[in-house]
């Protein structure tokens, strides 16, 4: 596996530290302070996908609790899970214990995660985030599930039902949106909801960066295999960046809105400079409006692409003021701004998990995590169709991007090919028709 292309512009992760970061001055956190004792005995977890977002949620996890031991790992190509485990290994060398049996490649290799983990991490192509996610849950263990929790309405609409078994079964799903998990958020959002800003009126959402890594085809792999290994630029396998990226964006705008949900959107998307064959058949820019039944509207931008102007925010404006919620900060009336801890969410929302599988206690996040990726869904199909959607036809709709998650197998043939000039042909708005 070949490393990302290189860039001077900084990497989507460390552009979400920053700017996480800069918003609350936090000093050097001290993760011992938050870091659950190992409790009366052992939690195995394991990791479906090793790329690096998984392999980060596996080390939240261990950093959350002593007493969990990683015990398995898979991925569709093995290199990445042999080069995952060899790093955290380094990081976490009395936590990491996975046996060669329990590595797994391929499509089918999240089953035997599945069988030797308590909590199933699940990170690896969205597409597969509720097949996966419900088949852990059904063998009776604890999901972490990355967003988007589905990239179509046949997943998402998979993803509750997986969240409504949990709370039947007394499992944790934790959800991958991990703004809700930020002590400075939590606390902004609060005063929003006392009226710090009066009635919202508008709210502001921006996700300008530069596209995630892009992972060329290697010598000897079969074009299926190239796409899996590149996912994040096949909207097949990743459903594009609105539910993708944009979708923690919506998610912060639903809690400020206290779960409000949009009547209609229409957006607008396209490509402007993201060409070759390694970015796949993604968009690189996409606008949205949704509309709410309270008359606010919520204007939501995302854009990947090198070497234009970057920002990761969300600005509610109010009728008393206005509020900077990544800054943790009001203006206006009341002027404010939050000045306590904020451990970094993406650690202490697996705090907050192994604490309570330690009390026998469940967090479930199920009641937002798939209407907020509906959200993002139904904006990225108005960008690609080019036409209102309203929220009454998205959830109405089963539409799925082929193949159905189930139905992947390592021997098919992927469904988006490249054309006769090199590149993967892509939606075209008021052409194009999926719902």
């Amino acid at each position: 596996m070949t490393a990302p292309a290189k860039t001077t512009e900084p990497t989507r992760r460390q552009f979400l530290k920053s700017a996480a970061t800069s918003a609350v001055a936090l000093g050097a956190l001290d993760i011992s302070r938050y870091a659950h004792a190992a409790g009366s005995g052992v939690i195995k977890i394991g990791m479906i996908g090793a790329g690096g977002r998984c392999a980060g949620a596996a080390k939240d996890a261990m950093d959350a609790d002593s007493g969990t031991r990683l015990v398995a790992a898979c991925d569709i190509h093995m290199d990445r899970v042999k080069g995952k485990l060899e790093a955290l290994k380094k990081q976490k060398s009395e936590q990491v214990e996975v046996k060669d049996s329990n590595c797994f490649e391929g499509l089918d290799g999240y089953k035997g995660v599945i069988e030797a983990s308590d909590v199933v991490l699940i990170a690896n192509a969205a597409k597969f985030h509720p097949l996966h996610a419900m088949a852990a849950i059904q063998a009776g263990k604890h999901v972490f599930v990355e967003k988007p929790h589905g990239i179509d309405p046949y997943g998402v609409k998979l993803m509750a039902k997986a969240c409504e078994l949990a709370k039947q079964k007394n499992l944790s799903v934790l959800s991958g949106l991990h703004s809700r998990y930020h002590l400075g958020y939590q606390e902004t959002i609060k005063r929003i909801h006392d009226g710090a800003i009066g009635d919202i009126v508008a709210i502001e959402e921006n996700f300008l960066r530069q596209p995630y890594g892009v992972y060329r085809r290697q010598q000897g792999w079969t074009e299926l295999q190239s796409q899996l290994g590149n996912q994040y630029h096949f909207v097949w396998l990743s459903g594009d960046d609105v539910p993708q990226s944009l979708v923690h964006n919506m998610d912060r705008a639903s809690w400020a809105l206290k779960g409000e949900l949009p009547v209609k959107c229409h957006g607008i998307g396209g490509r402007a400079s993201s060409f070759n064959e390694e970015y796949g058949d993604v968009f690189d820019h996409h606008s949205v409006i949704y509309h709410y039944a309270s008359g606010v509207r919520c204007y939501a931008f995302c854009r990947t692409e090198i070497g234009c102007y970057n920002e990761y925010s969300s600005i509610i404006l109010g009728s008393k003021g206005r509020c900077d919620l990544m800054r943790c900060s009001i203006q206006g009336e009341t002027n404010w701004k939050y000045q306590g801890d904020a451990p970094e969410p993406h650690f202490y929302e697996h705090v907050k998990l192994f604490e309570a599988l330690r009390k026998g206690e469940v967090v479930n996040c199920g009641d937002y995590m798939a209407n907020s990726t509906m959200i993002g869904v139904m904006g990225q199909i108005s960008c690609y169709t080019g036409k209102e959607v309203t929220w009454d036809q998205i959830n109405k709709s089963d539409f799925h991007y082929p193949v159905k998650p189930e139905d992947c197998r390592m021997d098919m043939e992927p469904p988006v090919k490249l054309g006769p000039d090199g590149r993967y042909p892509v939606y075209v708005p008021g052409v194009t028709k999926l719902i």
